[in-house]
């Protein structure tokens, strides 16, 4: 029997709209108004990469009292803009008034060894939220945005099998990036070392996407902002299969990539898979005090 994994979308491109503000208000505001300035965030989402962050980012977006930035600044993980320094990064944070939480996100950060210590120098009270996805959908949705892309270019690649299993064992290769990035507790050991828990706000991936409206109320708390998104901002679009926005003068969704379908996968491959994550993630809901109900 096979398994059939869907992606939950991350990239950049893959949004439909082009920038400008989507809050519960209705009005594009202009670029700059008085009163307006940029900060530097006070809030990041680190990660997880292909764990639904940009759906995140464009529905915390639609909150009057967030400022988020739509495109990833890598400015953390990369070492030529991480070298421009940080009037470099707030030139590039979304204009905001005082009362709005100035958000960016970049997924590369919860892997990156670099990124935690960087960012606790630039600010050390600094509030993070981290998406956590089914690991073994994450490894294979992180492949299949590979596989997509070389595909379309007509280049070739690896079967997922190949890459994630060793020839000559057949053990799963831990290191494959695609692996080594859903063994979540090893990064977060990392962060801890640098920001402790209570910094730290956890999503599920999964509830997210069946649930928005009760994951966003939690990210509402952990911001300590009002409760501002409800059940009739969003809707269930039964052509993707996932929710997408109402705004006040039309509908908003991701792009068409989000959400589909993946090339089928042997459920012997998902079967071993899961084996050798079930300690891992047992070790991360010991580590933050949530368990995610990961097969």
């Amino acid at each position: 029997m096979e398994a059939r994994i869907y992606s939950v979308g991350d990239d950049d491109a893959d949004v439909d709209d082009a920038y400008y503000d989507d809050t519960l208000e209705g009005a594009q505001r202009p670029a700059h108004q008085k009163h307006q300035k940029r900060r530097l965030p006070q809030c990041l989402i680190i990660g997880v990469r292909k764990g639904g962050t940009r759906a995140l980012l464009e529905f915390l977006n639609l909150h009057p009292n967030i400022a988020a930035e739509k495109k990833e600044m890598h400015f953390f993980d990369d070492e030529v803009n991480y070298n421009r320094g940080l009037e470099f990064y707030r030139k590039r944070m979304p204009y905001s008034y005082e009362d709005q939480v100035t958000l960016e996100k970049t997924p590369a950060y919860f892997v990156e060894e670099v990124v935690p210590g960087r960012v606790s120098a630039m600010n050390s009270s600094i509030k993070l939220i981290l998406i956590l996805r089914d690991p073994v959908e994450r490894a294979i949705s992180d492949y299949m945005q590979i596989y997509t892309t070389r595909h379309e270019r007509g280049k070739t690649h690896e079967t997922f099998e190949n890459l994630a299993f060793d020839a000559m064992t057949g053990d799963v290769n831990k290191s494959y990036k695609a692996i080594r990035r859903s063994i979540y507790h090893r990064h977060m050991e990392r962060w801890l070392e640098h920001f402790p828990l209570h910094q730290f706000h956890f999503v599920s991936a999964e509830n997210l996407v069946q649930n928005p409206v009760e994951e966003l109320r939690k990210v509402e708390d952990f911001l300590q902002i009002d409760h501002r998104l409800t059940q009739d901002h969003f809707y269930f679009n039964q052509t993707r299969g996932f929710y997408c926005m109402h705004l006040q003068h039309r509908q908003k969704c991701l792009a068409p990539s989000k959400g589909r379908a993946h090339i089928p996968i042997d459920q012997d491959v998902i079967y071993k898979l899961r084996e050798f994550f079930r300690p891992h993630n047992q070790e991360m809901y010991e580590l933050v005090g949530m368990n995610f109900g990961w097969p």
